[in-house]
């Protein structure tokens, strides 16, 4: 087994640099970095409790905000990634939302109006299960707008994300990478298994089919916006216990970051009688 790298090394290794090229190879989607299931399992109910804390901070503060994205391939454990690490975060102050294609009015508008309006205010986190990202991952790879309008979105995306950091909400983004095996694994549980038919769609066949082009489109999303004020980190996926365990340490360590700290009461508590 390769030496075991510590969980506050993980987020490091998994960063993406700005402008650094992210070649998605499929047996990287299998890395644990030397931990093992009971672990990080371990590990992972530590960070929860920590996230919880960090939150209940954050939430009284209000000075700041986090942004986290999640993002991957079909199949690749967004919803389980919700499940088992953002379920830590009290409710009360924390919003998950899912894009799905843009509505009628949704097209009217640029394809930022409907992300702006979900950015979480200070003092609360948000979720976005898929996100602005779409619209130069399966925008790009369908064709549905030309390359000379999809191109010009990192950058846009880039200050976007740059305003919400000067406006003090942190942007954590996530790249859950499973491998294209691990993938008709979990399809095919979701055929064998009636309690998980609902999750299978016949079109997530057809995205598959384009595996290649959507790893290049992941790539070029990757590569082009992974910044200083919001990065991207790859998180190895097949191993779900290592994706929990990597995401929630990565959460921990950005809040942390944070220079929160409790309002101070506008009383003298020791003043006050309570008959």
């Amino acid at each position: 087994m390769a030496k075991r790298i510590s969980r506050e090394d993980l987020p490091k290794k998994l960063r993406i640099e700005s402008k650094q090229d992210a070649a998605l190879k499929d047996s990287d989607a299998d890395r644990d970095f030397g931990w093992d299931q009971e672990s990080a399992e371990a590990a992972l109910e530590d960070n929860r409790h920590r996230l919880e804390e960090l939150q209940y901070k954050l939430y009284a503060d209000r000075r700041f905000g986090m942004l986290i994205v999640l993002q991957a391939i079909d199949g690749g454990g967004k919803d389980g990634t919700c499940r088992h690490v953002i379920s830590a975060f009290n409710p009360q102050g924390c919003t998950v939302t899912s894009f799905k294609a843009p509505t009628a009015e949704e097209l009217r508008h640029d394809y930022l109006w409907r992300i702006h309006k979900r950015v979480p205010p200070r003092g609360e986190i948000g979720v976005f299960n898929r996100s602005h990202y779409e619209d130069v991952l399966i925008v790009r790879v369908e064709n549905l707008v030309p390359k000379a309008v999809w191109s010009e979105r990192y950058e846009q995306i880039n200050r976007f994300e740059r305003l919400l950091d000067e406006s003090q909400i942190s942007v954590v983004k996530f790249f859950l990478h499973i491998s294209k095996d691990e993938q008709k694994k979990r399809f095919q549980a979701r055929l064998d298994e009636p309690g998980k038919n609902w999750k299978f769609e016949p079109a997530d066949l057809k995205n598959r089919a384009k595996w290649n082009d959507y790893r290049k489109a992941f790539e070029a999303m990757l590569a082009n916006c992974s910044t200083d004020h919001a990065p991207w980190y790859v998180i190895p996926a097949n191993h779900k216990w290592f994706r929990d365990l990597a995401v929630s340490q990565i959460l921990v360590q950005h809040l942390e970051k944070l220079p929160l700290k409790f309002p101070k009461p506008s009383f003298d508590p020791a003043q006050i009688k309570i008959t």
